[in-house]
């Protein structure tokens, strides 16, 4: 799972960011509201934990330009204000928790489960699908055309992305860094490599043509016929 912790108190950062990673979540992380927005608003993390007093831009301007443009990440909110209020301002503007400094770490760590598995619920026992393809979220099988597709981790995960994007232009980057995460050994190439594993394998079955490559910027996929 892919988390972004956005937060201007360096020793809290980095006790995050540890706490986390020992519990093996993916984690990036930033200590100024626009880098911080930059890395949110490509929709390629699971969780997002935000302080509200962020230098450049803050926490409930980050939430509410992401809200804005469609990106519904969960959010849990980190804030030294403790009134109603302040509880109230943040949830309004698009959080999905609160969490008042300075707090346990328990309690952190159970918060983002509770984010995680309100985020799943029956989203993720839904079958994705688009066309003639259908993916189960239980194992890395596909149909195409009602033709069973033996799926390895890497191109389950490529094709869910670009269904949960169908008809978007996705980059290159925003498939890597969602896809194989940020701090992955690989690089982009593998973008390409994978789209050519998968375009083979529904090539059987006549669905090769919905993944459409976009000269110099990435993919999307599209089916014959579908209007964007």
């Amino acid at each position: 799972m892919r988390v972004l912790v956005v937060e201007d108190d360096a020793h809290l950062l980095d006790a995050i960011v540890a706490v986390l990673e020992d519990e093996h979540y993916q984690v990036d992380y930033a200590e100024h509201g626009h880098e911080g927005y930059a890395l949110a608003e490509q929709g390629y993390y699971d969780l997002l934990v935000l302080d509200i007093m962020l230098p450049g831009m803050d926490g409930l301007s980050m939430i509410q330009s992401l809200r804005k443009h469609g990106i519904r990440t969960p959010c849990l909110f980190l804030t030294a204000r403790d009134s109603i209020e302040a509880r109230v301002k943040g949830l309004d503007a698009g959080a999905d928790d609160y969490l008042v400094k300075p707090f346990a770490i328990d309690e952190l760590l159970a918060r983002l489960r509770a984010l995680h598995r309100r985020k799943k619920g029956p989203a993720e026992e839904t079958p994705l699908t688009y066309g003639g393809l259908v993916l189960s979220p239980d194992d890395c099988e596909a149909t195409c055309n009602g033709t069973l597709i033996k799926l390895t981790s890497k191109e389950y995960e490529l094709l869910a992305y670009l269904i949960q994007h169908k008809e978007q232009i996705v980059k290159r980057d925003q498939i890597f860094n969602r896809v194989w995460g940020l701090d992955s050994n690989a690089n982009e190439t593998a973008v390409d490599l994978y789209v050519h594993y998968l375009r083979k394998k529904l090539n059987a079955c006549g669905c090769e043509s919905y993944i459409r490559t976009v000269r110099s910027v990435g993919y999307m996929l599209k089916a014959e016929g579908a209007h964007v």
